[in-house]
Order: C-alpha cells, then sequence, then structure tokens
C-alpha cells in the first residue's frame, strides 16, 4: 500500500518524513504490513489503494497542484486528530466533490483506519441520510456590506464565492479591500483612527498555567475597568501561556492594533462585516488577527479569518437570524459520537472565560482559549455556491485544552432527539463524505 505525505511549510518541526510517526507506526501493526513511503513525489500517483496522508492543515493549494493529471484516480485522504489534518482533507474533499470526482477521507480509532484501508476500494455509497439541503433564506442578508481583507487564503480551494451571485441571492455587498489599507492602520500613530486607537489593558489574567491539569471551568473574573469603547466590556490582562512561549505587552500592543485597524476600516467602508487574509499578519506585523477578530465579533461586528467568504457569510446569517455571535471552526477529531472542534480565536461573548495563548500554527502573537457554555447549540454552514447548506441542532458537551490543536477546543454530539445511531452516522458521513469545506459556524442557543 503505498502512501504519499502532504506537509505545509508552517509545521517545520515536524520530521521530513512520517516514517517514525507513532500513528503510522500504530496503523502499520494494525494492517499487518508496512506502506511504501513515496513522501511528496507523487509523479506515479493513481493506482488503486494509494493513500495520501495529510498531515497538516495548509495543505490544500499543494494537493491540487500535485494532483494535476491525476483527475482519474480515486483519492483516500487519511487524517490524524492533530495539526488540522482533518479540516484541510474536508476543504480538499469538497473542492473534488466540486469538481465531480472521486474520493473520501479516512479518519478515525486506529482499528477504524485499518479497517478502511483494508477495503482497499471502499465503496462511496453510504446507508445514511445527507445532512446537505437547500438554502432557502433568500435576501437573507439585504444592505449588508462586507469586506474581503486580502482575498482568500490559499489553502481554501473549494470556497470561491460569486460576488455577483451573493449580491443577488443574499442580498449582500462583497467589496475587496487590499491588505495594504489594514497596514497603513496598523502602522498608524496611536490615537489616529476613528476609535481612538489602541485601548488600554487593565485587570489580573485568569491562571492558564504551563503545568498541572487544564483549566475545566470558569476562572477568576478580572477586576478592570469597563472599557467605553468595548460594549462587551473587560479585556483580560496578560497571562502565561498553557503551550506558547511568554506573552508580552509587546505581543498585546500589537493585537490591539490590528484590532484598531479593523475597526477603521469598517468605518471608512461601512461595513457590517468582514473576513481577512490573517496569515499574512504573520510575516507583515508578527502577529495575528485572532483577539481582533473576537473582539469585533463581540461588538456585533461579523469577523472571520483566512479571508473565508463562506465562512463570514455563515457567521452573519446566523447573527441575522438569532441574534448572536458565531464561532468559526475547524473539525479536528472525531471519536465515536463525538467531535471535536477547535480554531486559535472565539467571539469573547460567546464564552464564559477565557485566557491567551500564542497562535498554534506559528507560535506568536496573541490567540484565545475559551469556555464556551456546555449545552444546546447550532451547527451552520453555508456552502461555497450559495445554495446549498448545513443547519444541525447539536450539544456541547466539554471545552478540552490539548496540545498540538489550535487554542479554543470544543467537543460536540449529535442532538438528543434524533435517533442516536442516525445522527451520529449522518454527522460523521458528512464531514467525511460530503463537506461544504473545513470551517464551520457554531452558536450557542
Amino acid at each position: 500500500m503505498r502512501l504519499y505525505t502532504l506537509t505545509s511549510g508552517l509545521h517545520g518541526e515536524l520530521a521530513h518524513n512520517a516514517h517514525n510517526e507513532q500513528f503510522i507506526k500504530d496503523i502499520e501493526e494494525a494492517i499487518g504490513e508496512r506502506f511504501d513511503y513515496r513522501e511528496s513525489d507523487f509523479s506515479d500517483y493513481g493506482a488503486a489503494g494509494d493513500v495520501i496522508y495529510v498531515r497538516t492543515g495548509g495543505t490544500e493549494a499543494l494537493f491540487r497542484q500535485v494532483f494535476a493529471g491525476h483527475e482519474g484516480a480515486r483519492v483516500r485522504l487519511l487524517t490524524s486528530g492533530q495539526s488540522n489534518s482533518l479540516a484541510a482533507s474536508m476543504e480538499i474533499l469538497s473542492w473534488l466533490n466540486q469538481q465531480g470526482l472521486d474520493g473520501e477521507i479516512i479518519h478515525g480509532s486506529i482499528k477504524e483506519i485499518a479497517n478502511e484501508l483494508l477495503r482497499y476500494y471502499p465503496s462511496s455509497a453510504r446507508n445514511t441520510p445527507s445532512l446537505v439541503k437547500k438554502f432557502q433564506d433568500r435576501k437573507v442578508l439585504a444592505g449588508k456590506r462586507f469586506g474581503v481583507i486580502g482575498n482568500p487564503s490559499d489553502w481554501l480551494i473549494s470556497s470561491t464565492v460569486d460576488y455577483a451571485k451573493a449580491k443577488k441571492t443574499l442580498g449582500a455587498e462583497l467589496i475587496d479591500i487590499p491588505m495594504s489599507e489594514l497596514l497603513a492602520q496598523v502602522s498608524a500613530p496611536q490615537g489616529s483612527s476613528p476609535e481612538g486607537g489602541v485601548p488600554e489593558i487593565h485587570g489580573r489574567p485568569w491562571p492558564c498555567e504551563r503545568e498541572g491539569p487544564a483549566p475545566s471551568g470558569v476562572g477568576g473574573m478580572s477586576e478592570a475597568k469597563i472599557y467605553g469603547a468595548l460594549p462587551f466590556g473587560l479585556l483580560k490582562a496578560l497571562n502565561e501561556p498553557k503551550y506558547g512561549k511568554s506573552l508580552t505587552d509587546k505581543d498585546m500592543e500589537g493585537a490591539l492594533k490590528i484590532y484598531a485597524g479593523l475597526k477603521a476600516l469598517v468605518a471608512k467602508h461601512r461595513l457590517d462585516g468582514l473576513t481577512i487574509r490573517c496569515f499574512d499578519l504573520l510575516t507583515s506585523v508578527h502577529n495575528t488577527g485572532c483577539l481582533a477578530l473576537a473582539m469585533l465579533n463581540a461588538e456585533g461586528i461579523t469577523a472571520a479569518c483566512e479571508g473565508d467568504i463562506p465562512a463570514m457569510l455563515s457567521m452573519a446569517i446566523m447573527r441575522q437570524k438569532y441574534g448572536k455571535s458565531g464561532f468559526q471552526v475547524n473539525l479536528s477529531r472525531i471519536a465515536g459520537g463525538n467531535f471535536l472542534f477547535a480554531h486559535c480565536t472565539v467571539p469573547l461573548d460567546m464564552v464564559s472565560d477565557y485566557c491567551y495563548d500564542t497562535h498554534f500554527e506559528s507560535g506568536i502573537g496573541v490567540a484565545i482559549h475559551g469556555i464556551l457554555p456546555v449545552g444546546p447549540a447550532r451547527l451552520f454552514k453555508l456552502g461555497a455556491d450559495l445554495e446549498h447548506c448545513i443547519d444541525e441542532r447539536v450539544n456541547i458537551i466539554d471545552n478540552p485544552y490539548g496540545n498540538n490543536l489550535c487554542r479554543t477546543q470544543v467537543v460536540v454530539r449529535g442532538w438528543a432527539d434524533r435517533d442516536k445511531e442516525v445522527g451520529r452516522d449522518a454527522l460523521r458521513n458528512y464531514m467525511l463524505h460530503e463537506p461544504l469545506g473545513n470551517h464551520h459556524i457554531l452558536i450557542i442557543q
């Protein structure tokens, strides 16, 4: 069985090859043979049974590049529960489905993965109901303006949106804003923006220790002043991150300059929401938009990351229908009927408490580890075609804080009034066989 690998350059800490990964060794033991490792050389790819191990996120555009010329091959994407492997695979599979090409995601326990691999050429037919349905809420965003700052990220290969169609079907006006406009605002002197510049930091931090058990509930609340410019109230002082490097006042100042810059663009372009190609900030200002987006969403300004337009529109639709912020999530892991979602930013009005860490992929900037209330929620995503969606009731059951994942993590199960087995299998089948891209939107209900 030949194994090909996809690895993002952002994950340079990974070994050059997959030979020594315990995940791969465990699979080899379960299937009773060693893989024929082809690594990143796809020149002979295409035989029945070939497997592509998507090791990390950020590999979607790389897949499209190496897959060129092999369009007749069935694609089997092996994923782990680490490093956004599953989320990237969902974006790849969504793109394959758009092209009318055949593929599937192989994910689960070692035993489940081994069983799928040993089937050699699995049937794509699944005896479970589809969760994808027609989107009916035409003109739901009539009169709304949304900015796309810096274009969508390169890895969003299945998430291209027709601007004219968005205007016609949703009523939403999409406008492109060069990243240079934001960078000019970020570099402007403090206090020169329409929003009064960068807010000060007050309060004591919520503990977020490197050692010992991870926080499992609400920590101590900040004793701080209320910000007049921040409708959601308090902004916590810095803490020592659990996993990332120590954060400094300079890190926080940079994150708040990004927030102030985005607020200036909202005012200048009269925006109701935005999405930003945030990974470009890693090199341009050596920081991230995680905190800025968390703050903007809490203020009622829809704010999505990675330049993901369908995710932004999905968040805006949920806000329009329910008056609530949405958490833009990646699916990181499936274990039985549990679905672990994660991302490095979460709206601050959604969480019962939070602390700071670094951005997962880059190890820099100010990211958010938030605690979401356990209980009823809704999982929604509008497809890039603006015609199909998934809209499912779910339950939030846990808020883990593990390493090697984005910082805010939440475990979700299917809604209790759905037949248990059908609900679990249908949601799993959707994620592994017919996803509408990688990012989905979670709201509290």
